[in-house]
């Protein structure tokens, strides 16, 4: 790796020659392009054990089921992103989840707002406290997991809370002569504000140099701190939101509404080809990467597949998939 300052350059700047990806060889290539390959594998196989999946009606029930799980995935990709990790979305979701079920007879629609703005805060304060206290990420957030589903516990009385009224149909109405999901749009519109402002701003490039080589990009006057307390901050957001929309799915919320959907989150974002030790990915790959949890979801359905097995097979994936994308030039010994 090497850094060249060029006289006249601002540090920032400096980031963007840094050297940050070795020359792709075949594997970078093939890894590159294999998650599209894998997705349309996926397709073809599910299409031939049911010819019903590619029906319109399908194809939209998958896409309404799939909402929850993309917004939860482009957040926490965006911490995994810049070498940290976020184990409390799904916690954090369930307890938003709470939060709107019982905010709904006072504010309305807005108690989805609402939530993903408690869930911002949320996030906000993991963020600090693995910033300013210098605890490992993994720790805090696992911390912030058994911090969250216990609120999510003494605020909902440990039950499920129902929801009544039409306050809530916005968030799942069917728009249009196509019968677009309302909530599926609500998701792509997540998905496309993060990507424009990674494409047409330095943040991509930023988050990238500290996944890579966080003290060069301190040197470079990248600002590390911040932009770490600001992906904690955004994964809490979009947990937040993801709780709303699973309250307007199910009419209800409860403590462990949201649990189930952490190791499909993992999946989705390192399947997709983001490298679960930062530095590389995005949220085209983490949209590949929830399309092709769905599939295999609806897939393994299709086939009669005990939903048990769901999790082998999850589990099974990340390690395939980490064994595939780590940089191991990052450590001296794997422990």
């Amino acid at each position: 790796m090497t850094t060249v300052h060029p006289p006249g350059m601002k540090p920032t700047e400096a980031i963007t020659t840094i050297d940050l990806r070795r020359t792709p060889g075949i594997r970078a290539q093939v890894l590159r392009f294999m998650p599209i390959g894998v997705l349309a594998l996926l397709i073809i196989s599910v299409s031939v054990a049911n010819p019903n999946f590619l029906r319109p009606n399908s194809l939209l029930t998958a896409l309404d089921s799939a909402t929850p799980l993309l917004v939860l995935a482009v957040g926490a990709m965006l911490v995994i992103l810049c070498g940290s990790i976020d184990l409390s979305v799904a916690a954090l979701a369930s307890m938003c989840s709470v939060l709107v079920a019982l905010w709904v007879p006072a504010l309305g629609g807005w108690a989805i707002p609402a939530a993903a703005l408690a869930g911002a805060i949320a996030g906000c304060v993991q963020g600090l406290v693995h910033v300013i206290a210098q605890i490992p990420s993994f720790i805090v957030t696992l911390g912030g997991l058994a911090v969250w589903s216990g609120i999510g516990l003494i605020v909902s009385g440990a039950s499920t809370i129902g929801v009544t009224g039409n306050e809530l149909e916005w968030a799942f109405m069917r728009l249009g002569p196509a019968k677009i999901p309302s909530a599926a749009l609500i998701a792509f519109a997540v998905v496309g504000v993060f990507a424009l402002l990674l494409w047409a701003t330095p943040l991509k490039r930023w988050y990238e140099a500290i996944g890579n080589a966080e003290p060069a990009a301190a040197i470079a006057g990248v600002p590390v701190s911040a932009l770490k307390i600001g992906a904690f901050t955004a994964s809490g957001l979009c947990a937040g939101l993801a709780g709303g929309l699973l309250v307007a799915r199910t009419y209800s919320g409860a403590p462990n509404l949201a649990d189930s959907l952490l190791l499909p989150v993992v999946a989705a974002i390192v399947v997709g080809g983001t490298a679960i030790t930062g530095g590389y990915g995005g949220v085209g790959r983490t949209l590949i990467g929830v399309l092709i949890i769905t599939v295999l979801r609806v897939g393994l359905s299709v086939a009669g597949v005990n939903p048990s097995y769901e999790q082998i097979v999850y589990g099974s994936l990340v390690i395939l998939a980490v064994s595939l994308t780590i940089d191991r030039s990052k450590f001296a010994f794997v422990k």
